[in-house]
């Protein structure tokens, strides 16, 4: 029977196409192969290649497999990791961290395979199979006969008179086939977007990914009769995906794993990735990629910072409206850039390792921009915030707001750019969040904001598509900080909350005891304060 072959190249299209069911990864043709020991019988036996219950079932897999190493962990033993050639450092470097044994020899065998996992094959690539099988698969139940009956793991057999281990059933050969499946996949893809960054003179990952995708293209079969586009595919047509063009159109990203169809090594493969590119990260950035999300409460003078300090915050933010209602000035309306940077010179001079909430810049130029970001940079900043909210409640056009960006980080590399987006908080545009958010991070943004986002499942969506690190603004009637982190937000900021909470406190008290009420809040102490400045004063600045 004859099919035709589709070919999609606008990026509705492209992006309805990946999320119908009914057109799955296309299984290079192959005769069958023998069991554990052919690159036909991986092809067969990997979630990529399948659909319905037994991808669920091996995708279920890779996600416990690498539910036991964190991105983190991953991007410090990437960063430290020996030299030689790219694909063979990606792979060790990955089976590695996974305690996987041998990894050097577990990376060459898997170079073999690489090389026809997407289509043909060879003896050598189906031997090399077999070796990774005998490495990877779990071993059967039962006592552990030991290396005398396993061989040495390196693919030799047991020494002579030895008794040989049960060969792996089928569950073991499927297990064994997700994890060849994981190191296959960061082979290509991982190593392919590493070579692209490496050439690209310092463009954020982000871009990379849009301009020079390591997948430029996909396949995908009909498995039943659907429709995109308006075009009738009918079942066992053939569907051609040009991502590469698709992204000349859209900025949120198509390739490498992203929704709708999210890859569940995505996370890992984009630490991986920049550890090794070795790309250096502040202390301060450094904080956004730990195991566990940034916590970050906002204080509004000097006393506040060294409070929270001298609790154990890693890092202070400021809050704009904080700074702004301390100078009897409103907020958002680009009027404190004055108080701001007054701030900024006196946390610097304690030593604090802080980021500046500076509104959208307090300018539409973006030269000034740029000149107060460097401004708050020499006063002692880390990081600052920009905003697309204007002061009339509008939000600014996303493309004036990515040059600020840009300017930003070409004036300031070391400063961290957090490129928040208002669409949430104003409730305006709340559809472009995404399309703001990833134009913002391939004009440089470090990490990205949207206050007043709260719904698990958006959030959730948000960090999916993301390569930077979410940021999201706590609400006492949102996800908890936990839950937070499990739906892969990076940084959570109090923001004015704990300013508006000491105002309550201050107003409690005064007229409870002008009312004749008791109290009973707790208080610092006057010389409690005076200490709490003092110590901040002893610390040494420069710690961003």
């Amino acid at each position: 029977m004859t099919h035709t072959t589709h070919e999609f190249d606008r990026y509705e299209d492209v992006r309805s196409a990946l999320a119908d069911p009914a057109l799955v990864p296309d299984r290079p043709a192959a005769e069958d192969g023998l069991a554990g020991a052919s690159v036909a019988w991986l092809r067969a036996t990997v979630a990529r290649f399948s659909h319905g219950e037994p991808h669920r079932r091996r995708r279920a897999l890779a996600e416990s497999e690498l539910a036991r190493l964190t991105p983190a962990s991953l991007r410090e033993s990437a960063a430290v990791a020996p030299g030689g050639d790219l694909r063979v450092r990606v792979v060790r470097t990955l089976a590695d961290a996974l305690g996987m044994p041998q990894p050097a020899a577990v990376a060459e065998a898997v170079t073999e395979v690489a090389g026809v996992y997407f289509g043909g094959g060879s003896a050598a690539a189906d031997e090399a199979v077999a070796r990774l099988v005998r490495w990877l698969a779990p071993p059967a139940p039962g006592p552990d006969p030991g290396p005398a009956a396993t061989g040495d793991g390196l693919g030799r057999e047991p020494a002579s008179g030895a008794v040989p281990a049960s060969p792996p059933g089928e569950a073991a050969l499927e297990c064994a086939a997700s994890r060849i499946g994981l190191l296959v996949q960061a082979c290509e893809a991982t190593a392919a977007l590493v070579d692209a960054a490496a050439g690209s003179e310092g463009l954020p990952l982000a871009r990379v990914l849009r301009d020079l995708p390591p997948v430029r293209g996909m396949r995908r079969v009909a498995v039943r009769a659907t429709r995109v586009a308006g075009r009738e595919i009918a079942e066992g047509d053939v569907v051609l995906l040009d991502l590469a063009t698709a992204h000349r159109a859209h900025p949120v990203l198509l390739t490498f794993g992203a929704l709708p169809r999210t890859c569940p090594g995505r996370a890992h493969a984009l630490a991986l990735a920049e550890g090794l590119l070795r790309r250096p990260l502040t202390p301060f950035a450094r904080l956004h990629h730990g195991t566990t999300p940034l916590l970050l409460p906002n204080a509004w003078d000097y006393a506040s910072a060294a409070a929270l300090t001298a609790q154990g915050f890693a890092a202070v933010g400021t809050t704009s409206l904080g700074v702004a209602a301390a100078a009897g000035l409103p907020d958002g309306a680009a009027a404190t850039a004055g108080a701001t940077l007054t701030l900024a010179r006196r946390l610097g001079a304690g030593g604090f390792l802080f980021t500046v909430d500076a509104e959208g810049g307090f300018s539409d130029d973006v030269a000034e921009v740029a000149e107060l970001a460097r401004a708050l940079y020499e006063a002692g900043a880390a990081g600052v915030n920009l905003e697309d909210g204007r002061p009339d409640g509008t939000l600014a056009p996303m493309e004036s707001h990515a040059a600020k960006i840009a300017a930003v980080k070409s004036a300031v590399p070391g400063l961290f750019v957090n490129a928040r987006t208002d669409t949430h908080w104003t409730a305006r545009q709340e559809d472009e969040t995404a399309e703001r958010l990833a134009l913002y991070e391939q004009a440089g943004a470090d990490g990205v904001f949207v206050p007043g986002l709260s719904d698990p499942d958006r959030i959730s969506e948000l960090t999916s598509a993301l390569v930077v690190p979410l940021n999201i603004l706590y609400s006492p009637a949102g996800p908890t900080l936990p839950e937070l982190a499990a739906l892969g937000v990076r940084r959570v900021s109090l923001g004015s909350l704990l300013y508006r909470r000491a105002l309550a406190v201050a107003l409690t008290e005064a007229t409870a005891i002008r009312d004749g009420r008791p109290t009973d809040a707790v208080v610092p102490s006057y010389a409690e304060v005076q200490d709490l400045v003092n110590t901040a004063r002893a610390r040494t600045p420069g710690r961003r």
